[in-house]
């Protein structure tokens, strides 16, 4: 992947720069030696590195605003951070940019119960925010599988979602309102504590902009009471396309579980290795977890049972405990780095119809085939979220582009299919290049046109989203 060539006059200044930054700060603040700045080269799409030029850690929303006003004054590039956990490349520095970083920002501001939200600073872990609330009976829905370490301010950037998606949503679904820094160094308020604001949904368009309009630092989200009871159950089968169209014919009995997470015998096989979940041995499996009252779980989960039948799995097992249903999904929340444990991997991110699940995970098998390289599926079914996993040497040459183009091509697929490239980890830098599979180039002028409101100079997470080509000279001088 390429990045821009380092602006040599914000280089040149550096030391300037860097103390500028320290006048507007806490002590301790500001990172730059380059032994420390190391830590911040990558995320989680560990495959590309970069040093930035410093790091700054504000404490406040007033520091950010500071941060932000220092740098579009000297015209240096800022990338946005939350805790690093992206797995497209989206807060991958360039060698002349700042990283901010919000985690210190991690305090609850506000919570209120009758109105059922929760106002956070954009550094808050994302399971952290259940636990801010949960012993009131509540807590808050979208749960990616980083919920322990990735930050609401990455949540939002990407507009993640979770497991539990299916019913009750992504990000996008459950934030009410933000409080948004401009480059320039003003603090917005968007939406807030109520349903909908009046006017231009600016909310939306914040929600999934991987950081290139502002930098988040508060967020208002809407919590929920908890569910009176929850039971998942494990359907193992003979392939992956039978599972697949399992799943279709699940969602289309009328019922609408929680979560419907697949995974494949390579990911399986992992897992088992690594948390010794007790799964059965089968090509492919599915979790299927509803909620409710004790009548209606019953009920629904007889439904399941029926439809699951169709399709002569090789095990239909039911949770009766609270140990058994955590032992059911020991293994899926462990599932990424299980498979880390064994080999080098890069995770994509596709969604398509859950109709075209069968078509996908065939095509995907004979793609690996023909590229040599194993994949193993772990994603969510229920709404199509495909989270492939490709495994190569990464101290082997040749390997990773082959990985990539590999994941090109499958990413490619779900767009054909009718999907798209993304479904919560963003764009980053990952699949930057192939933006033009999905759109036309008057679709990407027009999002580019947003950015050039919030952002004239382009000097917020550079290199990111928009293919290279497209985006060059819009920087301004």
């Amino acid at each position: 992947m390429d990045l821009p060539v380092a602006d040599r006059s914000v280089l040149a200044r550096k030391a300037e720069i860097v103390a500028r930054l320290r006048a507007a700060m806490a002590d301790g603040a500001v990172i730059d030696d380059p032994a420390e700045t190391r830590a911040y080269e990558c995320d989680a799409l560990a495959a590309y590195r970069c040093a930035p030029l410093a790091v700054v850690l504000p404490g406040s929303t007033a520091e950010v605003a500071a941060v932000l006003k220092v740098c579009h004054e000297e015209r240096v590039p800022v990338v946005p951070r939350g805790a690093g956990t992206s797995l497209a490349g989206g807060a991958l520095p360039t060698a002349d940019s700042v990283i901010l970083g919000v985690a210190r920002m991690n305090r609850v501001l506000d919570v209120d119960y009758d109105d059922r939200f929760i106002r956070v600073e954009a550094g808050r872990t994302n399971l952290s925010v259940t636990g801010a609330v949960e012993e009131e009976g509540f807590f808050y829905a979208p749960d990616p599988s980083s919920q322990l370490a990735c930050a609401i301010a990455g949540n939002i950037a990407m507009n993640s979602g979770g497991a539990h998606c299916l019913k009750y949503g992504v990000t996008t679904n459950n934030l009410m309102g933000v409080t948004l820094v401009t480059m320039e160094g003003d603090v917005v308020e968007i939406g807030g504590a109520h349903l909908d604001a009046g006017g231009y949904d600016l909310l939306g368009v914040v929600c999934g902009s991987e950081g290139q309009l502002g930098v988040v630092t508060e967020a208002v989200l809407r919590i929920l009471p908890k569910p009176e009871g929850a039971r998942p159950v494990l359907i193992a089968f003979g392939s992956n396309e039978v599972a697949g169209a399992c799943v279709a014919d699940i969602i289309k009995a009328g019922v609408l579980p929680v979560a419907i997470e697949f995974m494949d015998r390579p990911c399986i096989r992992a897992c088992e290795a690594f948390a010794r979940a007790g799964y059965p041995d089968c090509e492919a499996l599915l979790i299927v977890e509803v909620e409710g009252a004790e009548a209606e779980i019953d009920e629904q989960l007889g439904l399941i049972r029926q439809t699951a039948a169709r399709h002569d799995p090789v095990e239909f097992r039911e949770s009766r405990s609270a140990e058994e249903a955590q032992k059911i999904w020991l293994g899926r929340k462990s599932a990424f780095g299980a498979v880390g444990q064994i080999n080098d991997y890069m995770c994509l991110d596709g969604t398509i119809p859950v109709s075209a699940l069968p078509k996908v995970l065939k095509r995907i098998g004979e793609m690996s085939r023909d590229f040599g390289l194993d994949v193993a599926n772990v994603f969510h079914a229920g709404d199509g979220n495909m989270h492939p996993l490709i495994l190569y040497d990464a101290n082997k040459p040749g390997d990773l582009e082959t990985c990539e183009a590999l994941g090109a091509e499958i990413l490619k697929l779900c767009v054909e299919v009718g999907g798209c490239l993304t479904g919560e980890h963003g764009v980053g830098i990952e699949k930057r290049d192939l933006m033009e599979v999905q759109y036309s180039a008057a679709d990407m002028e027009a999002q580019m046109r947003v950015k050039d409101v919030f952002d004239p100079r382009w000097l917020l997470n550079p290199a990111k989203v928009f293919p290279l080509h497209m985006s060059a000279g819009r920087r301004a001088g």
